[in-house]
């Protein structure tokens, strides 16, 4: 049977995404969201997710932009001059590998973030990482205990299909910039198969597919509908980024602004509920992902 987990990250970023989420989960085919503990609009995320009770919460752990949830001081390794996270991932691959970024610190930031999400009362699914940081190595292990110590079940571990046709098809359609996402997709897929092995013996439960990276930034109605159309047999996880612009958002270091609101009219649109029924998709969320597996 195919069944996927429809995820839209970043919710708690700010408060114009945080409205995209609900309505993609409540008008659409979200299923599960991933929430940022030091997100600009992290309280309005959870006072939002009570009207949502059906939709899946994961950690959407961050190392790589905002403040620490941690005090700064005791996670200098982490921090710009200015007292915020400001390195993007192969920049923190780097000096994570380097000895530059301390793991101690990165295990203190990572479960102070967990501990603020679940003292607001959410149930977490599972755990996922901003600009997919959960799988850098040192990080994953880091994940792999707190998953254990906190018992949560689910891990995202990013292993997106390849082909020859796919590759094509992201130069035709979206150019460069696909193209660059594609790459980013199939890099992140080897850090994801050498951690697969590492969650299954830690009892940790993941999707068998992952779709979405080489999508990010042009996932509209019509990629949508192929990947729907396409859908292997099995447990699937697609990200997603819905939201609305706003100030705040342009204030952020994000690439996707306009992007997000095409993507939450996509992933709302009449069609695509009749898409998931004539191709027997069940919807889940990682909550129900143990029994799935």
């Amino acid at each position: 049977m195919k069944k996927l987990i429809v995820t839209a990250d970043d919710f708690g970023l700010t408060e114009k995404v945080n409205q995209g989420i609900i309505e993609a989960h409540c008008r659409g085919i979200v299923s599960s969201t991933s929430l940022m503990a030091n997100g600009g609009a992290f309280e309005h995320a959870v006072a939002r997710a009570r009207e949502a009770p059906r939709l899946g919460i994961g950690a959407h752990l961050n190392l790589t932009q905002g403040p620490t949830v941690t005090p700064a001081t005791l996670v200098r390794s982490l921090v710009h001059r200015n007292g915020e996270m400001r390195i993007g991932p192969i920049g923190l691959g780097k000096k994570i590998a380097t000895g530059e970024v301390r793991l101690g610190e990165v295990e203190l930031e990572l479960r102070a973030q967990i501990e603020r999400i679940l003292g607001a009362g959410i149930e977490l699914t599972h755990l996922d990482g901003h600009k997919h940081i959960q799988l850098l190595p040192g990080v994953f292990d880091i994940v792999l205990t707190l998953a254990a110590e906190y018992g949560i079940k689910g891990i995202r571990c990013a292993v997106e299909p390849s082909n020859a046709f796919a590759v094509l098809r992201h130069a035709r359609l979206n150019g460069k910039g696909g193209l660059k996402q594609y790459g980013l997709g199939r890099a992140l897929s080897l850090f994801a198969l050498r951690s697969r092995g590492k969650a299954a013996r830690a009892g940790l439960f993941t999707p068998r597919y992952f779709l979405g990276i080489a999508e990010t930034g042009f996932l509209d109605i019509s990629e949508l509908s192929r990947i729907l159309n396409n859908l292997p047999e099995g447990v699937s996880e697609l990200m997603s980024h819905p939201g609305y612009v706003d100030e705040a958002l342009a204030r952020t270091p994000t690439r996707l602004l306009e992007q997000r609101q095409r993507e939450l009219e996509a992933l709302t649109d009449p069609t695509v509920k009749d898409l998931i029924a004539r191709n027997n998709i069940q919807l889940i969320s990682y909550r129900e992902l143990s029994e799935a597996s």
